[in-house]
């Protein structure tokens, strides 16, 4: 190597998944001044990768170039930032096992529960960090995207390595406005299945947007699948009530009236849903504890039987 030379540093962050929310999040990241890499799937190694045409809240447009990388070729990574489909979480990462260094944080943002656990017995030595998010995200074509609503963002540990990493927490909220760090992340992401269990399966079978759920329409069987899913989360320790969930549920419907929800968009466009991961974990807890949810489940099977008939 020349004299005076060095290897370059790696970006801040590495994000595996650029789907709508992850093209938000690379952009917003970018934006901040955090150097950002996509890590595509092998198959668009051959494709056009234009720079990410990004339109933030406030209606302004703009051009962002954001480099790319691929795991095959095993690219320096720092933090890497998880938000592909629950599904494909693991299949993604699989490319890194025994590759990744054990210092190297891996931060888990998608919806649905389940997979943080998988992902830390494949990492064991590395810090696990598990987060929700409640931004609003539209891909309208290729490497096209739209903030479209601001929302939280909570990060906290998996494993006791990821107790050291609360400070990725500050570096996210430079880019989102807000993030923090909360040591009980299971409560958060409990709740934030519980609204995504009402959200997400009614909006995808009905075709509708997110605010359409605040009307008569769906009073009955919002507060049924609220009631369902409070069962679960006490017979789980995590102590709510029904009306806690529901006033959650209408709120975020409200501040998200004007968006799809991920499911809705999926449906739409012929892709897997996350189904299994969101209602589908809550049944497999049900379960367990020998609760009845009725509700939850029709919803669950309808979502897979539309899929199905439209593949």
């Amino acid at each position: 190597m020349p004299s005076g030379s060095q290897s370059p540093l790696p970006p801040s962050w590495s994000l595996l998944g650029c789907g709508a929310l992850g093209g938000v999040f690379a952009a917003l990241l970018t934006q901040s001044g955090q150097p950002t890499q996509v890590l595509l799937r092998e198959r668009h190694r051959a494709t056009l990768h234009p720079v990410i045409d990004f339109t933030g809240l406030d209606g302004q447009h703009g051009l962002l170039s954001i480099a790319r990388g691929f795991l095959a070729d095993n690219p320096p990574i720092r933090r890497l930032l998880v938000m592909t489909k629950a599904d494909q979480v693991i299949p993604a990462l699989q490319l890194l096992v025994g590759k990744l260094d054990k210092s190297v944080p891996i931060v888990l943002l998608h919806n649905g529960m389940g997979v943080a656990e998988r992902v830390a017995e494949l990492f064991a030595e590395n810090p696990i960090i598990a987060g929700v998010t409640s931004h609003g995200a539209l891909q309208q074509g290729h490497f096209v995207f739209r903030h479209t609503g601001r929302g939280e963002t909570w990060l906290g540990p998996v494993n006791e390595q990821g107790r050291h990493f609360a400070h990725l927490a500050d570096r996210l909220a430079q880019a989102l406005g807000q993030a923090g760090w909360d040591e009980q992340i299971l409560a958060r992401q409990w709740h934030k299945l519980a609204i995504n269990c009402a959200i997400n399966p009614l909006t995808a079978l009905y075709r509708i947007k997110n605010g359409e759920l605040t009307g008569p329409r769906f009073a009955d069987t919002l507060q049924q699948v609220c009631i369902e899913v409070a069962d679960v989360m006490n017979a789980e320790g995590i102590a709510t009530t029904h009306e806690e969930l529901a006033r959650r549920v209408q709120s975020v419907a409200g501040l998200t009236a004007d968006n799809y929800s991920s499911m809705q968009q999926d449906l739409e466009q012929g892709k897997e849903t996350e189904i299994e991961a969101i209602t589908g974990f809550l049944l497999a807890k049900a379960r367990l504890h020998g609760i009845m949810v009725p509700v939850n489940q029709g919803l669950y099977q309808a979502v897979k039987d539309r899929h199905q008939a439209e593949r």
